[in-house]
């Protein structure tokens, strides 16, 4: 799920600034940076990571900011530098190329400047790891406020479906007289009411009846969405559960759509599917 989180620490005219992004992600990526002079608790830094953070694309960026009195000096290696010149240039005049840019070209060659490695002492790694415990505790705290915000449409979103789900088991009893009424009016314009043999009919009917039935499609569908409810309101991360329990949803609710065999309830499964597609949109932001 997406999270943000920063956090800098001022000390001897260094600064350190720990910044945390993430985007929704099925499993945790992690790409962390942080300075060559802290390559060596790069390690202990991802465990953190992969112990608190879970799930998501994540990008953590550690950097160190030294005013100039902090900063170290670089060295250029003339005679390597001048070796590479006069190659250059000589290479240049034999193709008859443009030579402008012979210097800034050699410059950017391996080994001709060289930096000073930034030394960090022990001091150094606790303010940088204090603040990048402050940044890690911002992105959660970033998470949990998304996260309510996720839950309280989640829970709009199932009281929506059983809105819908609540005018179906007002229409659903009056389907079954309205199919028998068609098909007798339908029998009695094409056969003619004195040659419909009635116990053949019934039996049909009670056949046909049956077959549209939704009793047990209805029992389950409730029965899923209190348990989706419910399921929110664990403090686990329950993301991939909830993710299940919407695939039943949807089974039940394409099931009474396909045996509705009425306008009006088949309008309003469609918007209950509307609904649960909002809520797997939603279940790829949860943990």
């Amino acid at each position: 799920m997406t999270g943000y989180g920063l956090a800098s620490a001022d000390h001897q005219n260094v600064k350190f600034v720990v910044e945390i992004k993430s985007l929704n992600s099925k499993f945790l990526e992690l790409n962390l940076k942080l300075p060559k002079a802290f390559s060596d608790k790069e390690l202990l830094l991802r465990n953190v990571c992969s112990k608190d953070i879970e799930r998501g694309k994540v990008s953590v960026s550690i950097n160190i900011e030294r005013g100039e009195e902090a900063l170290k000096g670089a060295t250029i290696n003339a005679a390597l530098l001048s070796k590479y010149y006069k190659q250059l240039e000589e290479i240049n005049i034999n193709l008859g190329a443009n030579s402008s840019n012979l210097l800034q070209a050699v410059l950017n060659f391996p080994d001709v400047i060289s930096y000073v490695d930034d030394e960090v002492s022990e001091n150094d790694w606790m303010i940088l790891n204090n603040t990048f415990t402050k940044a890690l505790a911002s992105f959660n705290l970033f998470r949990e406020t998304e996260g309510a915000v996720l839950k309280a449409d989640l829970e709009l979103r199932v009281k929506n479906i059983l809105a819908f789900f609540s005018q179906i088991e007002v229409l659903e009893p009056l389907r079954i007289p309205l199919i028998k009424a068609r098909l007798n009016q339908f029998l009695e314009e094409n056969v003619g009411k004195i040659n419909v043999d009635q116990n053949r009919l019934e039996q049909e009917l009670i056949y046909y009846i049956d077959k549209l039935d939704i009793t047990e499609e209805k029992i389950r569908l409730r029965s899923h969405c209190d348990y989706f409810t419910d399921t929110l309101k664990s403090k686990d991360a329950n993301g991939k559960k909830l993710g299940f329990i919407s695939q039943e949803i949807g089974r039940e609710i394409n099931t009474m759509g396909a045996k509705a065999n009425d306008a009006q309830i088949q309008q309003l499964v469609v918007g209950m599917k509307e609904e649960l597609e909002k809520i797997k949109e939603q279940l790829l932001n949860v943990l």
